[in-house]
């Protein structure tokens, strides 16, 4: 018992030292049984739910999603779709429109907990449930349903019969235990985006028409019975009047996905040291050879991903014609399957950066969209881009970035997804803000500390629910600096930044450059001196805010640190060691990965210019 003792006390010091807390989460076990009616397309399913209250809190109350309710005329993501000044084009008043057999519901037709009927109201889209007896901390419940859902026509993610003819795109689809954390209840109504779920393991069999092949999240158990082998290319030939029943089973996941069409293609690759993967989708003159060439660039973007930002930690991933947009999910995705190939190729290698950051990485989408859409647009966008052998440098996140922050529509990124005023403001916000703050990271920390850190946070942080300090405390540890005050200003503020070269000069030999802080947003300088011999230096200031200095980057260029420039002085001053003869240009940030809002002030040609010069003796 000592020894045993010491042993989990050791084991305890060691996580804590790299970071981990053992900050409690919720765990669940669905064991669901479906089935799915093609012609009157409503679901009639049983669903087991074993509910671990893992807090320390007592439960007197739990709470469901039911997402297919939001598909109502008069339902919140209605009035909200109809009442913003840009909606999406996929929505805009489409909800409100639908008739009574082409909306969707869950229906709760009965609920115990432990055997005990529990009293439940429906609220929108969240059911509330009172507690037949508290669930004490450190405790677990059984909760056993049986539903009825109509499957609406396809709005966004969801539904069926989409403009690209997939007959099921089945996402949100059932009740949904909602996550409670040291937050508490995240029991969001559906209004427009994101999500944020439990951990959990998923048994689930879906009754359907045999006609139908489907894909979906985990591994197919019954590859023999259904007559629709994963271990091989194509459909079957096993065809019965009679509807056969799907096995799937996933582990360590937030969410169960699927979708089902009768015309589906099955292609199966292998990722070298890597997933299986699996594409479903109708293969025709507008994807068979598209699909082909995609199915190529996912393997790399695999192995890319694996390579430089952890190894996906799955053994199975399938890429799924789903008729609407992209939409992430545990061990697959739902794509757009028609369109060019450079379209295809980008959705799916963004969707696959998801399966790093929300379905490994799981933060709280809902309330930190950046941490999700914005880091997979960053990790797919460095993919794609290396495997065109293209320079890495989220240009387009940049400019998207730019332009929002110029049209006075910019709004802190760091709020919840569904409260932005504009659906342009929080599409900026959660990708392309938050690609650039990592690009920024780059920037601040040194490329190869930061890459260290990108894996140190993968493997610290993975199979759980990461928040933006748990992010941060592990690339502040790989780096060396204080990192909190560029959370703070990038993500909760929308302040600018805006550096420019000022006064220039020559006294007593030296050139004395003025640089000047117009904005309110500090942050390190990197000033490049190019002389008219052809040699270059590097001058680097650090903000006091950062109590540290970044690793040099290029060793092949004399860098010289000066001392930190406090962040309530606009101006520096910084002497360099030469005549202003000898200066061909000064520039801040040639690496163009400060967001530096007007670059036009960032860069001396010294003979472009009329410098006041003073000698003194």
């Amino acid at each position: 018992m000592k020894q045993f003792l010491l042993t989990s006390s050791l084991l305890v010091l060691f996580n804590f030292a790299d970071g981990q807390d053992y900050r409690w989460q919720q765990r669940v076990e669905y064991t669901m049984n479906v089935k799915l009616n093609t012609e009157t397309h409503k679901i009639d399913g049983t669903q087991k739910l074993v509910y671990y209250n893992n807090s320390p809190d007592t439960l007197t109350k739990v709470y469901y999603h039911l997402y297919f309710n939001a598909f109502q005329p008069g339902s919140m993501m209605d009035v909200r779709s109809r009442n913003l000044p840009d909606p999406d084009a996929r929505v805009k008043d489409r909800i409100f429109k639908l008739k009574e057999d082409e909306i969707g519901y869950q229906h709760i037709l009965s609920l115990k907990q432990d055997g005990k009927v529990v009293n439940h109201i429906v609220n929108g889209t969240i059911l509330e449930v009172t507690l037949a007896r508290p669930m004490l901390p450190r405790t677990k419940s059984t909760f056993e349903m049986t539903f009825e859902s109509q499957v609406p026509i396809q709005i966004r993610r969801s539904g069926r019969n989409n403009k690209e003819g997939i007959s099921y795109s089945m996402t949100q689809w059932y009740p949904k235990m909602a996550e409670y954390d040291f937050q508490g209840w995240h029991a969001y109504q559906y209004v427009a985006r994101e999500f944020h779920a439990v951990w959990g393991n998923f048994d689930v069999k879906i009754t359907i028409d045999p006609k139908f092949i489907v894909a979906g999240t985990g591994r197919l158990q019954n590859p023999n019975e259904i007559g629709h082998g994963y271990e091989k290319t194509g459909t079957s030939t096993k065809k019965t009047s009679e509807k056969i029943t799907w096995h799937f089973t996933a582990k360590d996941v937030i969410d169960f996905a699927w979708a089902a069409d009768p015309d589906y293609t099955h292609d199966v690759k292998l990722v070298p040291n890597g997933p299986e993967l699996h594409f479903f989708y109708q293969k025709n003159e507008k994807t068979a050879v598209t699909w082909k060439t995609m199915e190529e660039v996912a393997i790399q973007v695999f192995q890319h991903l694996n390579n430089n930002f952890g190894k996906y930690p799955f053994d199975t991933y399938s890429v799924i014609q789903g008729g609407d947009g992209g939409m992430e999910y545990p061990m697959c995705t739902l794509i757009l399957g028609e369109g060019s190939q450079a379209g295809l190729n980008g959705v799916m290698a963004h969707e696959v950066g998801h399966s790093w950051y929300q379905m490994t990485l799981a933060s709280n989408e809902s309330l930190n969209a950046w941490m999700d859409e914005g880091f997979a647009d960053f990790a797919s966008d460095e993919a794609i881009h290396t495997i065109l052998n293209e320079p890495i440098n989220h240009a387009g996140s940049y400019t998207s970035y730019f332009n929002l922050a110029n049209s006075g529509l910019q709004e802190p990124a760091g709020q919840h997804s569904d409260h932005f005023n504009t659906n342009r403001a929080y599409s900026t916000a959660a990708y392309s803000i938050g690609a650039v703050f990592l690009q920024q990271l780059k920037y601040l920390m040194g490329e190869e500390a930061f890459y260290k850190g990108m894996k140190r946070y993968y493997n610290t942080w993975k199979m759980r629910h990461p928040e933006p300090n748990d992010f941060l405390r592990v690339m502040e540890k790989e780096s060396g600096l204080q990192l909190h005050w560029y959370y703070r200003y990038w993500i909760q503020t929308t302040k600018r930044i805006d550096y420019g070269i000022g006064n220039i000069i020559e006294k007593e030999g030296n050139t004395i450059v003025d640089l000047e802080r117009i904005s309110e947003f500090p942050m390190p300088i990197d000033l490049v001196i190019t002389y008219k011999d052809g040699g270059k230096e590097i001058y680097y200031i650090p903000t006091n805010e950062m109590m540290g200095k970044k690793l040099t980057e290029d060793k092949s260029l004399k860098r010289t640190d000066l001392a930190a420039w406090p962040w309530v002085n606009p101006n520096y001053a910084i002497r360099i060691n030469r005549r202003l003869a000898e200066i061909e240009s000064l520039e801040i940030d040639p690496s163009l990965r400060m967001a530096d809002i007007n670059r036009k002030n960032n860069k001396i040609v010294i003979s472009e210019i009329k410098p006041f010069m003073e000698t003194t003796h």
